[in-house]
């Protein structure tokens, strides 16, 4: 529909296939994939082999004192150790994260202490590790004492920057309102006002003009108001058309696309399944001026391919499909396709292009209905 892309886009799901879901915006992850998922696996095989090899050469060699304990031990630290990393690489900087990393370290340590003093001593009363634990306990309580502190003034901040968007967004969907129930108004006041005189006018030259048949200079002077008065008619028009068509008005947006299809210079065919209740005002103009303007440039780049308009709702969303069967690599940063997705973007919805070179062009926008 435009100029040559050499970049050719995604191909995006039209609203007909299987699977088709609003949905499938492509967000980046939360957090990188965890490196090599399967190294910590083989480090538990590979030390839980080590102390079984232990146990077999202490049982081959006349059993006594139980030495692979420390074996098991050590590949045990390793092994936490080794887990303890992969947590942390695996997940979003965050206070809770740093706590949970804090207090993996901590039961490690503490468990490495009561391992070691169950393997040196069988003295319940000295309980050497008591105060070790104790230390690690307290650090781990501040710690999340600290971070529940400084989370409680962030709540409040959260909440209020949550009340001060939602504010901000009914005041914006009602100033919104407010200005298409204001073009509709204007748009009446032009067609029922303005252009109506101005086809009074015409018709009253025309009969002068031939009151003046014996007149021929002033018969040609009227007739050249009435040429004027004519071209201001079909300007007022096309103005009136540009604010909101009244089909828009009175018949909704399938029967607004639908003469949108009539009158173009294309073959348009119109697939609607749009349900009874009408979405908001803005978002019915809005919605019309995507497929007009997708259809003008279907008529300017397209070289006379036909058109599709589907119209469709899913999960309180407005979807719209506009595709052609021209030559494609439109370019997605054109002033015409920017200006749509600005239009679109104000009421929260989204425009995507998919124009293949040789495989025809399809825009697709999302409009929230919000009744």
């Amino acid at each position: 529909m435009a100029e040559a892309d050499p970049t050719p886009a995604l191909t995006l799901p039209r609203l007909d296939e299987p699977g088709h879901d609003r949905r499938r915006d492509d967000l980046p992850p939360l957090a990188p994939a965890p490196p090599q998922a399967s190294a910590l696996p083989l480090h538990v095989a590979l030390s839980g082999l080590a102390g079984l090899v232990a146990t077999i050469v202490w049982a081959i060699t006349g059993g006594g004192y139980y030495w692979p304990a420390w074996v098991w031990l050590g590949v045990g630290i390793t092994v936490g150790v080794h887990a303890i990393i992969r947590f942390g690489l695996s997940a979003p900087a965050s206070a809770r994260h740093g706590l949970a990393l804090h207090m993996m370290v901590t039961s490690l340590v503490g468990g490495v202490l009561l391992i070691v003093w169950g393997f040196t001593t069988n003295d319940v009363h000295a309980f050497w590790p008591l105060w070790p634990l104790l230390i690690l306990g307290v650090i781990v309580a501040v710690h999340a004492l600290v971070i529940y502190a400084e989370r409680l003034p962030g709540s409040r901040r959260e909440a209020q920057l949550a009340e001060r968007v939602g504010e901000l967004t009914r005041t914006r969907q009602g100033a919104l309102d407010v200005q298409a129930a204001e073009l509709r108004r204007i748009e009446r006041d032009l067609h029922d006002g303005a252009q109506a005189r101005l086809v009074g006018l015409s018709l009253l030259l025309g009969r002068a003009e031939e009151r003046l048949a014996g007149h021929p200079e002033e018969a040609e002077l009227v007739a050249r108001a009435r040429g004027e008065a004519t071209a201001a008619i079909g300007e007022l028009r096309d103005l009136a058309r540009g604010i909101a068509p009244p089909v828009l008005a009175d018949r909704g947006l399938t029967a607004a696309v639908e003469a949108l299809g009539r009158r173009a210079v294309t073959p348009v065919t119109v697939d609607a399944a749009l349900l009874s209740e009408r979405p908001l005002p803005v978002v019915e103009t809005a919605a019309y001026f995507v497929v007009a303007e997708s259809l003008t440039n279907v008529a300017k780049h397209a070289e006379g391919a036909a058109a599709h308009v589907q119209l469709a709702e899913l999960d309180g969303w407005l979807m719209i499909d506009v595709s052609d069967e021209g030559p494609g690599g439109a370019i997605e940063a054109g002033s015409g396709l920017t200006g749509l997705r600005h239009r679109v973007e104000a009421l929260d919805g989204t425009l995507t292009v998919t124009s293949v070179k040789g495989s025809g062009t399809t825009i697709h926008a999302e409009f929230p209905c919000g009744r």
